[in-house]
């Protein structure tokens, strides 16, 4: 699954389309047929390849088109050199900033020194103790109150649900609180009229002369981090920068959460393991409460874990972890793929769905003295390497580690029958079908 580094799939499909046009010959270990034959299977068929031919690939055009090469690798020692040793000499180039022109001018899409201004802005925001709160709050709070009494609800009825559409709605709600995109354009109208207005009730806020300026001082959003800094004196790069954070927190984690929770669905013993760690949490939590009023709905009968109490958790982030090792979110990026299921990186058992090997110390499972294991980021490019590593992993582990504590300790989860998961030809590396689920609430 995602081995390419350096171009994407749609790469790919556009090698596809020069061969067709122009008749530029792919090399022996890149021949259209096969390439067709396997563009339901693209992500490992290109697996395939680079493992026959050293990690590494490189492809150039005739003599009319000499210009044209590509080089695909998933050695980590080349990704080091391009991602962290000698990054400022690989940009992503106009053409990457163009595909993705709603977040032009942004770090996303920026190179040289105007990406690294933009991304010590970033690192300040995020890294603000009090928006990490904030955002840990809200979603807890999202968590709690929207999420466990709906899959309360559907498992009272027996009724199947896409957790894909779940994951993508929870999302939404938390960074942006709109609905899915229709088109293309009217996306673009809905997100910049979105946060013009946000932005203009911030604005206004702020110079509000009745404003409570200790409150102020307690509470920290995005949008109030820059709309005073001279780098973001423009609206429309203002709109675009919260554009950015919000459809990267939205797709990264609502991309991940799905292929998580199928891993968990066909893995029991990784639901046992993750739940031995839980046990000790909900025991205290319960010692707390021992008596919760029947009149509270739902709210009573789940128990929700807070950012202090899943951060220690090792093996839930190892399970996170392997999901993102076998399934990256950020997959389009036309210089990087992620190195994820070589047998010579990972070993024999690289396919297999297996956090013990994040894992060093202890038993190997969630029965504690277990500690993370060190993998670099040339290696693991799931959150991105060197200069480009993703400024909010912190947070997005923070999150998925809330959201899956809590589901998988008040309901077992199955899979419904009959149903083909697998991924799509996206600039993300979603679930081609969706994923549809059943739940059941434990008995705890």
């Amino acid at each position: 699954m995602a081995e390419l580094l350096i171009i994407s799939s749609l790469m790919m499909l556009l090698a596809l389309v020069l061969y067709l046009c122009i008749g530029w010959p792919i090399l022996s270990t890149l021949e259209l047929p096969s390439i067709v034959a396997n563009l339901h299977n693209l992500h490992d068929h290109l697996a395939g390849v680079l493992a026959a031919s050293g990690h590494t690939v490189m492809a150039r055009g005739t003599a009319a088109t000499s210009s044209i090469r590509f080089f695909i690798t998933c050695d980590p020692e080349n990704v080091r050199h391009i991602f962290t040793s000698n990054h400022g000499n690989y940009p992503k180039g106009h053409e990457f900033a163009e595909i993705f022109d709603i977040m032009a001018g942004v770090s996303f899409t920026l190179d040289g020194e105007p990406y690294l201004r933009l991304r010590a802005k970033m690192l300040s925001v995020l890294g603000d103790p009090r928006l990490v709160a904030s955002m840990a709050a809200s979603f807890l709070d999202k968590v709690r109150d929207g999420v466990l009494p709906f899959l309360a609800r559907v498992a009272t009825a027996g009724a199947p649900f896409d957790m894909q559409d779940l994951a993508g709605r929870l999302m939404f709600d938390v960074t942006l609180n709109i609905g899915p995109e229709r088109r293309l354009a009217a996306a673009h109208r809905v997100l910049h009229g979105f946060v013009g207005e946000m932005m203009g009730a911030r604005t206004k806020a702020t110079q509000s002369p009745h404003r409570d300026a200790d409150a102020d001082a307690d509470s920290v959003d995005i949008i109030s981090s820059h709309i005073n800094d001279p780098e973001y004196n423009g609206a429309a790069l203002l709109q675009t920068t919260a554009i950015a954070y919000m459809v990267s927190g939205r797709d990264t984690i609502g991309t991940t959460l799905p292929w998580f929770f199928y891993n968990l669905a066909v893995n029991p013993r990784v639901v046992s393991g993750i739940r031995e760690e839980l046990k000790p949490i909900a025991a205290s939590r319960r010692a707390a409460s021992p008596s919760p009023s029947p009149s509270n709905g739902d709210r009573t009968t789940t128990v929700t874990f807070s950012p202090e109490d899943t951060k220690p958790l090792v093996y839930l982030q190892a399970a996170l972890f392997e999901t993102l090792r076998l399934y990256p979110p950020g997959h389009m990026e036309r210089r990087r793929r992620s190195p994820t299921t070589m047998e010579s990186l990972w070993g024999k058992d690289c396919r297999e769905y297996r956090p013990e090997r994040w894992l060093t110390g202890g038993d190997g499972g969630g029965g504690g003295g277990a500690q993370l294991r060190h993998v670099p980021s040339h290696k693991f490019l799931a959150f991105n390497s060197g200069a480009r590593m993703c400024p909010g992993k912190s947070i997005a582990v923070m999150l998925m580690k809330t959201i899956a504590a809590a589901v998988v300790w008040n309901f077992d989860v199955e899979m419904v029958e009959g149903q083909a998961v697998e991924p799509k030809m996206s600039c993300l590396f979603q679930m081609k079908n969706g994923l549809m689920l059943k739940v059941q609430k434990r008995q705890i």
